[in-house]
């Protein structure tokens, strides 16, 4: 019995040892593929047992956080006094816009009242 085993098993050797390395090195590849991806999108490694390797929290960490948070909020205070600002612009340029226009055209009649006072004169 153990050599007709022998004999079935041993021409399919070369392939169930393939096959063994192909899904070895496909475990891998995706092992690293994974690790890169955590790398790129800023996700925490993990080491074996769970522990986090990168990135490490320390104190520097908490410092850049804290600047990072305060330059954000110092950076939405400007934001909204520019859009303060700009709201303000606007305003003035549409309702100079139409103040200017009736100006113009007071200016208009008085030239042409100028012309018929002459032509009366």
């Amino acid at each position: 019995m153990s050599t007709d085993a022998a004999a079935v098993i041993v021409p399919h050797l070369p392939w169930i040892i393939g096959a063994a390395l192909t899904l070895g090195a496909a475990s891998i590849g995706g092992w690293i593929h994974t690790t890169r991806l955590r790398i790129k999108h800023g996700y925490p490694l993990e080491g074996a047992w769970g522990q986090s390797i990168k990135p490490v929290t320390d104190n520097e960490a908490k410092q850049r956080v804290a600047l990072l948070t305060q330059e954000n909020a110092e950076l939405r205070a400007e934001l909204g006094s520019v859009k303060d600002r700009l709201a303000n612009v606007e305003r003035i340029v549409t309702d100079r816009g139409y103040g200017l226009g009736g100006e113009i055209e007071a200016l208009r009649q008085r030239s042409l009242e100028n012309r018929t006072d002459e032509g009366n004169a």
